[in-house]
């Protein structure tokens, strides 16, 4: 007779639903649909808990109908029996509203960059205040199962560059008696990598001692191991950065399994019917048209329950390159597939851009400094009065508080220093 463990607890670790992406567009449904099934399925395979790694939302202010779809997708739970996850404790005051819908299937979330408002109140608030989910930012929370205790150590995004100054002076300890997880959105070095603010967190300079860690952002899963600790990168539900790395990866959800005695079993579950992803580079030598529909024929043999994206990097020399082709193209193919042309070619005006980048590669000037002189050249390019301070626009920028930057940059806000006290 075959002794099979006995799996105490089953957790769902979803992240990057980017409700709204493409809002009227043809991908417009994408979003939405994916996490709807990762959510179903989760749910149908015994999930006792959902944890959500941030960047529910696309946007800091959605649109109404975003808003609807996303609470009837969050709202699944609260339709699921409850499978005797019971709360244990939290460091935060949690309403009376959260409190009862905990007694179905407890959802656990953070908010990501794409929904970080500063100290201004954020979706995932709003989400709270409606009895959907528990939002952690430097918080922990307890729940229980059968005798197995699960604490969730959760921080939301703040901006790189704070990452770890909040996270240390937050410092979250495991608790003992307890399977410790702790949730993250962050860029994390050298997993990801942003151009304008560099990551203050790095895999040696995560806290200690927790049994797995997991981190949002990165839209492709991947796993590693930082001092024999699980570090894993949960992935996007739905493809929006349309990067050659995305192309032919799953997107979908992890599951961790806990059993008595053993140590936790993590394991990827692709969604089934999401949208194909293909990424291709098409030169425009021998023939740009004859190129790209060999390209696509090449692709497009097979049935698929949608329209695959097809994203075609064209490059070669500006002379070579004919609009009316690619209109052609899009006429004849757009029926079977959802077309992106992205150009690089060769013209004097891209070799002077090159030129720049590549100087600035060679003499070493840190990436930050980089970027503030991108926005400042690019701002004289642009005859931009030079009556502001172009540092504290680009810290707006890089603190994602893109309104406030434009507004300095249009007239609308003559001073920093309020925007600044903030």
């Amino acid at each position: 007779m075959i002794n099979k463990k006995l799996v105490l607890m089953k957790i769902a670790v979803l992240s990057d639903f980017h409700f709204g992406y493409a809002y009227n567009s043809e991908l417009e449904a994408d979003s939405f649909e994916n996490a709807a099934e990762a959510m179903e399925r989760a749910i149908e395979g015994g999930a006792d808990l959902v944890l959500i790694a941030g960047d529910i939302f696309d946007s800091r202010y959605p649109k109404t109908p975003v808003w609807t779809h996303a609470m009837r997708i969050l709202a699944k739970p609260l339709l699921a029996d409850g499978n005797g996850t019971k709360l244990v404790s939290c460091t935060k005051e949690l309403k009376r509203i959260t409190k009862h819908t905990l007694s179905h299937l407890p959802v656990v979330s953070l908010h990501g960059n794409h929904e970080f408002r500063g100290k201004d109140s954020n979706t995932l608030e709003a989400l709270e205040n409606a009895g959907l989910l528990v939002h952690l930012h430097k918080d922990t929370i307890v729940f229980e199962k059968d005798g197995t205790r699960v604490a969730v150590h959760g921080m939301s995004w703040v901006p790189d560059r704070y990452a770890k100054r909040e996270l240390d002076e937050w410092n979250p300890k495991p608790l003992d008696g307890c399977v410790n997880i702790l949730l993250l959105h962050q860029s994390i070095s050298p997993y990801i990598f942003s151009p304008l603010d560099a990551p203050s967190l790095t895999s040696k300079n995560l806290p200690k001692g927790f049994d797995i860690i997991f981190d949002g952002h990165l839209h492709r899963p991947g796993s590693d191991s930082v001092d024999g600790v699980p570090l894993m990168f949960t992935g996007s539900t739905v493809i929006t950065q349309f990067e050659k790395g995305e192309a032919g990866a799953d997107k979908g959800y992890y599951e961790i399994e806990l059993a008595a005695g053993e140590r936790p079993k993590i394991s990827f579950k692709p969604i089934e019917n999401g949208r194909k992803f293909f990424f291709e580079d098409v030169a425009t030598a021998g023939g740009l048209r004859a190129n790209v529909e060999s390209k696509l024929n090449g692709i497009l043999t097979d049935g698929f329950a949608k329209k695959p994206l097809v994203k075609l990097k064209i490059s070669g020399k500006e002379s070579e390159y004919v609009p009316q082709d690619i209109k052609e193209i899009e006429r004849v193919y757009g029926e079977r597939a959802v077309l992106r042309f992205v150009n690089d070619l060769e013209s004097p005006e891209m070799a002077e851009k090159s030129e720049l980048l590549r100087s600035m590669r060679e003499d070493g000037m840190p990436v930050e400094e980089k970027g503030l002189r991108l926005l400042h050249d690019n701002l004289q390019e642009m005859n931009f009065s030079s009556s502001f301070d172009t540092h504290a626009v680009f810290d707006l920028l890089v603190e994602g508080r893109v309104d406030n930057a434009f507004d300095i940059l249009t007239g609308q806000q003559s001073t920093l220093s309020s925007l600044l006290k903030k």
